[in-house]
């Protein structure tokens, strides 16, 4: 069974919360989201998505979170959707995208921005991803791309890349936002830098994680682990940093398995693990509004807003 962490148990009881609130102990809780101006761009983002090994794809989980995204796609022509790697399951093969990303996620790809994961890669050069994806997926199947959303500037990384492979796309991606000094810039990925679920923190990531940091960048979204995890905006050391700290989200919850969780880390907010579900982002000229949407009504969700440096 996996350990279920709710909302709840991670904030203080309203009487203390109040008191701590007016020591100056604890930080303002989160602002509920739609008070930022202007209406913004929406983003619909997860992770470790469609597995069919054991259930046909119209019983999977990632059925259930397509179900949840194609419902507010309809409502919102301008809304995309970014996958945060491990795509399809358990090895990345062609076969597996048609057989079982198509169906679910694959009914909106010519919306979807992707990203690979591990599991592309567990078949050598992810041939599958990139075959299924097209120019989608980046240039020259590098695997990293970057765009405009709005008023935001959005960097797709492929956090399987190693050697000189990741040392041409760090240098990549610092001319990259060098080029593009947007008041607001997203990053998303496969692997997060932190994580309290299974898979634990990253070492590997911590040079894009300061490359991002150094150029100003305002959020960073990952999956791998199979949980929702939502972060204090941190330094490039992981240290909470609410004027020019990064927030990031692990947000593994597209469809595949739950996985367990460790003790929570010092920046972690809020977590969850018993609950499939999509991140949405509502990315606007000065900050961004965040939900956590779960796929069945009675899951947990999560909201709040945040402003760019």
């Amino acid at each position: 069974m996996p350990i279920i962490i709710s909302s709840m148990p991670l904030r203080l009881s309203a009487f203390l919360f109040a008191a701590a609130l007016l020591a100056g102990c604890v930080a303002p809780p989160q602002r509920q989201a739609g008070v930022l101006p202007g209406s913004g761009v929406t983003v619909y983002a997860a992770g470790d998505i469609a597995d069919c090994r054991y259930r046909l794809p119209h019983l999977s989980g990632a059925y259930e979170t397509s179900e949840l995204v194609l419902r507010h796609l309809r409502q919102d022509p301008q809304a995309v959707v970014l996958t945060l790697g491990d795509n399809t399951y358990p090895v990345g093969t062609l076969a597996e995208f048609r057989d079982c990303y198509e169906p679910t996620w694959g009914r909106f790809k010519a919306r979807t921005y992707p990203s690979p994961g591990n599991h592309e890669y567990y078949t050598a050069g992810a041939p599958g991803y990139y075959g299924y994806f097209g120019a989608a997926a980046g240039p020259d199947r590098r695997g990293y791309y970057s765009f405009r959303l709005g008023g935001w500037h959005v960097v797709s990384l492929n956090s399987e890349l190693k050697g000189e492979a990741m040392q041409a796309q760090l240098a990549w991606l610092k001319e990259d936002l060098a080029q593009h000094p947007m008041h607001c810039t997203l990053a998303f990925l496969h692997h997060p830098r932190f994580s309290s679920g299974g898979h634990s923190d990253n070492p590997r990531m911590e040079a894009i994680w300061r490359t991002l940091h150094a150029a100003g960048v305002d959020v960073v979204l990952a999956g791998h682990d199979h949980h929702y995890e939502r972060f204090a905006p941190l330094d490039a050391d992981g240290r909470r940093d609410d004027r020019r700290g990064m927030r990031q989200f692990v947000v593994g919850t597209g469809g595949a398995q739950f996985s367990p969780l460790r003790l929570p880390q010092d920046g972690t907010e809020e977590r969850n693990n018993n609950t499939h579900g999509v991140l949405r982002l509502v990315l606007k000229d000065t900050g961004y509004e965040w939900t956590f949407l779960p796929a069945r009504h009675e899951g947990y969700s999560d909201e709040g807003v945040g402003l760019c440096h």
